[in-house]
């Protein structure tokens, strides 16, 4: 191979390492730590990490390609309203995160205050209804169980359209990854662009990106699950304090990114501001 081509497969294998790096971003990580406390399996959050990537990569791909191939200019409120959206989203998982388990100890209580059922009898652990296994704090005398079989959340589920969605449980990381690569695409092009004036070669990069990205989110949720796996069964009551912690962590973050993005000096909602793709 002559010197130039290796210096081009270098710079492509550089691109999917840097992938892989770019994947262990603080606001990745606390978005796929949010989504992944309410996963029971290892394989599963895998799967999540990979939806999370290609929907990253969907966006780097159509954003870079545009900027790379056709000189598509980002106005800066336009590439701030996009870093915008990521601090939205962040508070939005950690809300959604808190709300389910204020139901959860909700549930708690109502269970402990039925007729009959004493408050040491009530206690959480995983159980089914048919095919249906879940979790929630309950107890096994009438009345202590909270719901009926017909009104579990997957009978629900399974009268209306969504039900028949086959990729529905990986929808949610895919969008919240495809508002992360917006956020992401322009530095990450002006970048490239700086470097590599070939657009074919440009692309190939941003594709090794995006697949390092995959392969790199995977593995941080294969690392985040394992404490959710274990104290899911083991430690149901530690289990619950991570998961709050996890939503009060991407609220926090979130809010922190709206204020710098928004509202800090030369944010969006000022008179001048200033962006700078990153």
């Amino acid at each position: 191979m002559t010197e130039a081509a290796l210096n081009v497969v270098s710079f492509l294998f550089l691109g999917f390492f840097l992938g892989m790096r770019h994947a262990t971003d603080a606001d990745h990580v606390v978005a796929i730590a949010t989504i992944v406390s309410r996963e029971r399996s290892v394989w599963g959050s895998a799967l999540i990490g990979a939806a999370w990537g290609v929907g990253h990569t969907v966006t780097v791909m159509a954003v870079g390609a545009a900027i790379i191939v056709f000189g598509v200019v980002i106005p800066p409120r336009l590439g701030m309203s996009m870093e915008f959206a990521v601090g939205i989203m962040l508070v939005l998982l950690g809300v959604l995160t808190l709300t389910g388990m204020a139901r959860a100890g909700g549930a708690a209580h109502a269970h402990a205050g039925a007729p009959g059922v004493h408050e040491l009898d009530v206690h959480d652990h995983v159980h089914a209804h048919g095919d249906y296994l879940h979790r929630h704090p309950h107890g096994h005398g009438p009345g202590a169980h909270g719901h009926a079989e017909e009104q579990t959340p997957l009978a629900r589920l399974d009268r209306s359209g969504l039900g028949r969605i086959a990729l529905y449980d990986w929808l949610r990381p895919f969008v919240v990854g495809l508002v992360h690569g917006l956020a992401g695409s322009a530095a990450v092009a002006l970048m490239i662009l700086s470097i590599i004036r070939e657009p074919m070669a440009a692309l190939g990069y941003l594709l090794l990106f995006g697949l390092g990205t995959i392969v790199g989110m995977m593995l941080i949720t294969l690392i985040l699950s394992a404490p959710f796996t274990f104290t899911a069964v083991n430690l149901p009551k530690f289990n619950w304090r991570l998961r709050v912690a996890s939503g009060l962590v991407s609220f926090s973050f979130g809010a922190v990114l709206i204020y710098g993005i928004g509202f800090a000096e030369g944010g969006l909602f000022t008179d001048a501001p200033i962006w700078e793709p990153h």
